[in-house]
């Protein structure tokens, strides 16, 4: 026994394999009212968007018949915040409060950006990067998944 079996898997088991894992992410979306997924495994990057999503209205990208949306391949400028963990995102420290960072405030690294809570715990999000929050990409009590996007930052111009 060379290991070889493992590598003789067929083109087309493969290609089934990922079109049902495909389906399964699409699923536990719906289910989870999660409406937009990165995934990236290897050299494979899964982008879903769900046709509701606020980005795929915003950039008027036309939906499929699955009802999920295709991004052009293009990434916006910025730095992109991700969440550290599984949980639920919110974006003010209580109810009716005002949210931590709105558009267009300048952030600092280390400062709090949102809240996830994980089996009851509040876990504060902090800003890894400095710039101008040029985009929010979840919603207030939106679920998130580790490594979802959250928000975008740019680059501040200290140049002049």
């Amino acid at each position: 026994m060379t290991g070889q079996d493992d590598q003789n898997s067929s083109p087309s088991s493969t290609t089934d394999g990922v079109i049902e894992a495909v389906r399964e992410l699409i699923s536990m979306m719906s289910k989870g009212g999660i409406s937009e997924l990165d995934l990236s495994t290897g050299d494979v990057t899964i982008r879903l968007r769900g046709a509701s999503s606020t980005l795929a209205a915003a950039q008027g990208v036309a939906s499929t018949e699955s009802g999920m949306a295709a991004l052009p391949q293009r990434e916006p400028e910025g730095h992109l915040i991700t969440a550290p963990m599984i949980g639920t995102y919110y974006s003010a420290p209580a109810p009716g409060e005002a949210p931590f960072v709105q558009l267009g405030d300048e952030i600092e690294v280390g400062q709090v950006i949102g809240i996830v809570e994980a089996m009851k715990i509040m876990n504060e999000i902090v800003a890894d990067y400095s710039g101008v929050l040029v985009e929010v990409l979840v919603e207030n009590a939106q679920p998130v998944e580790y490594g979802s996007p959250l928000m975008r930052v740019s680059q501040t111009d200290s140049l002049g």
